[in-house]
Parts: structure tokens; sequence; C-alpha cells
């Protein structure tokens, strides 16, 4: 039997759900420490550098945003450039010329819509209406719009990631079908002020480090007693 029970209204009081992953905020910054948010990253690069994270590894990403701002001296440029030179310049990243579409594509809706490139009203606009802008970008999900919103301006919202929805599960905390969009509203709500951040690095880590998809290393993680994964295991 789960000690996390799923988020769901009619079993569970929001005080306890609130409780349930306040415990999990607090071991997990036992186990890793308790993360700074330091980024001093622009909402438009933290938007591009997380477009062409998808579907591959960090350090491919990064190669391929350090790639593009090389090539092109601001967005203005990219924004003007033909896909093939885009994808040209993303190649080390992957899927670059479907990603160099999707990047000239949400430049284009962003000057048409602002009548420049400057994203900074992110940081101060309502997160409602901040997230909206970002998600109405044509292939810029949930996920996206919550990485630029949390690192680049340092909002209070909550990315959802494979890992952390895997944790998640396996803790009872999330039901094994959920939405994207509705797990994003779900745990969001949750998450102990400030502590935004902290959780999303630190479940991150200990999906890479211990919450395997598979073999995961229950023995070495602080959450074992409460999944029943981990007891099984023990």
């Amino acid at each position: 039997m789960k000690l996390f029970k799923p988020l769901d209204n009619s079993f569970v009081e929001l005080a306890e759900q609130r409780r349930q992953l306040h415990f999990i905020t607090q071991n997990l910054e036992a186990t890793f420490g308790v993360p700074r948010n330091d980024s001093r990253e622009d909402p438009l690069d933290e938007l591009i550098n997380t477009i062409l994270s998808q579907s591959t590894t960090n350090i491919n990403s990064h190669r391929a945003f350090a790639s593009l701002k090389q090539r092109f001296p601001d967005w203005e440029q990219v924004r003007r450039a033909r896909p093939t030179s885009i994808a040209a310049a993303i190649k080390s990243g992957g899927l670059a010329n479907v990603k160099s579409v999707v990047i000239k594509t949400v430049l284009d809706d962003i000057k048409r819509r602002c009548g420049n490139l400057d994203l900074s009203f992110l940081k101060t606009a309502p997160i409602a209406e901040a997230r909206q802008f970002l998600i109405s970008l044509k292939g810029v999900g949930p996920k996206t719009a919550a990485c630029v919103l949390l690192f680049a301006c340092k909002r209070p919202v909550f990315p959802m990631d494979t890992h952390i929805l895997r944790i998640l599960r396996r803790t009872g905390l999330l039901p094994e079908k959920i939405s994207d969009q509705l797990a994003h509203e779900k745990i969001e709500s949750l998450i102990p002020p400030k502590k935004h951040y902290s959780l999303h690095i630190n479940l991150i880590t200990l999906g890479r480090q211990i919450c395997h998809p598979r073999n995961p290393k229950c023995g070495q993680c602080p959450l074992n007693e409460h999944c029943d994964l981990g007891r099984s295991q023990l």
C-alpha cells in the first residue's frame, strides 16, 4: 500500500497533498542539497535553448545553441535566415530540419505580435498570461513554457519531464495515466513556496542517478520507504 495516494480531491485533502510534496522536497534537499537558480539567461535565449533540447542530450543541445549564437549575431538575424541556414548551424543538436522551422516560426510569431523580439515582459506579467502567451506559439508546449518561466524568469512554475513524471507516479502522487497539462496543474499548486526550482532540479537528479526507468537503485533512494517499488526492493 502506498503511503502517498494519487492526487484526487475526493480521497485526499489539499493539506495532505501539500504535506506529501513537502516531505519529498525536504528529503531530496537533505540528500542532494538546495540548488540555487542563478541563471541570468534572457527569456528568448531560454526558449530557443529549450526547443533545441527536445529529443536530444544536454550536451548536444548546448552545442547546437552555442553554434547558433556564433553563426548569427542576434535573434533578428536568425529570424531573417532561411530554415536551411538555421538547420546547418544547429545540426549537432539533432532533428535540425524540424527544429529550424520551429525556431523561425516562433521568432516570426513573436515579432508579429510584439513588434520586437524582447520577452522580458514575461518576468512581470501574470503567470497565467505569460504561460498562455508561450504555449500559443506554434511548437511550444507546457514543459517548454514552464522552463522559460522557471529558469529565465524565476517564476513559481514547475516543468514536468520524464524523470519527474516517473518518480511522482512511483510514489503515488500521480496516477499512471494523466496528461502533461493536468500533471503540471495538479503538482504546481501544491509545491511549497519558493521550492519549485529546488524540487525540479532534485527530482531530475534523483531520476538520473537513482530512480532509473529500469533497474532503479532503490536501496540508495531517499524516498524508498514511501514507494511500492522501493519497498519491494528492500
